[in-house]
């Protein structure tokens, strides 16, 4: 059976991975890895992590099962920092999930059953999307988003897409910090989507992968938040690897979200009949580990302000490479108002080759970068290195 199947080819992103380890040049810059990085190029563990885990070492008396729903109070509190006031008038019905990935799986599995075929998705959007979605038994309808060369949202071209779309097809829209291109939503361009998938019967699949990392905890969610209270039903997918740091955990949770109590109920009875056939139960450190954040004071005020240090980073490196660019390619100036680890550079995959050949400069053939994997120090030879290209 096994010489009858095709090889399949490496994940590019995790084949660049490889490449740069390989390299044995000094002074060789990892832009393409999806990981936050701090100064010295490495990924912390959260100090509140650190503390959490030395709380459940000592208190945690047993390994057994928590059931297909996973962890009701990591779910209640997750739940609460997502939706905040807005989602505690609404109904959610959440699952725990295998990272923010299962949580997707699980959402399109959903989707599908509850009668749905289509999910449009804005492309760019992070490669895994489609995959996952197609995978499940989605057509994937893609739809332009962004454009590159002049570092824009193409936001009456997403809205003329979505105004085509049918009643029970689904929508897939980022959250915040849109991967992967950085590009912000207005408050105003949130509520026009919302009048129009509800207009058009279109269900919102939300995936908030980086909450705390674009403006701010609250202010990440606020367009989420909008929608969820415009539509009478949607599902939000949260993954807890960036936010928390725990990304080897595989932490996340899907949400069914409807104004009606019975409406969500029936979702999540679909959601763990799911999950029961796809990986049974969902692990459980890394959600004890949030829970026992998000329910210490003390511990929450340490995680955010460790979050917001790490936004702050990110953002001051945005200055220094808009500032940088500005005379190379004014539309990168917009590098400093969007949010998050990552941004599309409007690189030809020629010019891609040329920085990883020459300079020892790692990032997909797409263009996009992972900001939070640059040194402060680094900023301006990457910089003059970009420069030189044009």
């Amino acid at each position: 059976m096994f010489s009858a199947l095709s090889r399949q080819p490496d994940d590019a992103l995790l084949a660049l991975i490889g490449l740069y380890r390989q390299d044995p040049r000094p002074g060789k810059v990892d832009l393409g890895v999806g990981v936050y990085r701090d100064e010295e190029g490495h990924t912390p563990v959260f100090r509140a992590v650190k503390a959490a885990e030395r709380l459940l070492l000592d208190s945690q008396d047993s390994k057994s099962y928590l059931g297909l729903e996973g962890d009701t109070v990591y779910l209640d509190r997750l739940w609460r920092l997502v939706g905040g006031e807005t989602g505690a008038r609404l109904s959610a019905a959440g699952v725990q999930t295998p990272g923010g990935s299962g949580a997707l799986r699980l959402a399109a599995d959903l989707a599908l059953r509850g009668g749905a075929r289509r999910i449009w998705v804005g492309m760019p959007s992070w490669p895994n999307h489609a995959g996952i979605f197609s995978a499940a038994g989605l057509e994937v309808v893609p739809y332009p988003f962004f454009d590159s060369a002049s570092q824009t949202v193409l936001f009456d071209r997403m809205i003329e897409a979505l105004d085509g779309a049918g009643a029970g097809d689904v929508a897939l829209l980022h959250g915040s910090c849109h991967n992967p291109t950085g590009a912000p939503l207005s408050s105003e361009q949130w509520a026009l989507i919302a009048t129009t998938l509800e207009k058009r019967g279109v269900l919102p699949l939300i995936d908030l992968a980086y909450q705390g990392f674009g403006r701010g905890l609250d202010e990440d969610a606020a367009g989420l938040r909008h929608l969820i209270a415009a539509v009478p039903e949607s599902l939000v997918a949260v993954s807890s690897s960036k936010s928390f740091g725990l990304y080897r955990e595989r932490t996340g949770a899907i949400f069914a979200v409807a104004a009606a109590p019975a409406a969500a109920d029936l979702a999540r009875s679909n959601l763990m009949a799911l999950a029961r056939t796809s990986y049974s139960m969902p692990p459980d450190h890394g959600a004890a580990v949030v829970r026992t954040i998000l329910g210490d004071e003390a511990l929450t005020r340490d995680w955010i302000d460790e979050l917001d240090g790490m936004r702050a980073r990110i953002q001051g490196l945005r200055r220094i490479l808009a500032a940088g660019l500005r005379g190379v390619a004014p539309a990168l100036q917009s590098i400093e108002t969007q949010e998050g680890m990552f941004s599309l550079l409007p690189l030809s995959e020629a010019e891609v080759l040329r920085l990883r050949s020459e300079h020892a400069i790692y990032m997909p053939t797409s263009g996009r970068v992972n900001i939070a994997g640059l040194k402060t120090a680094e900023a301006e030879s990457v910089v003059a290195k970009f420069a030189a290209l044009r």
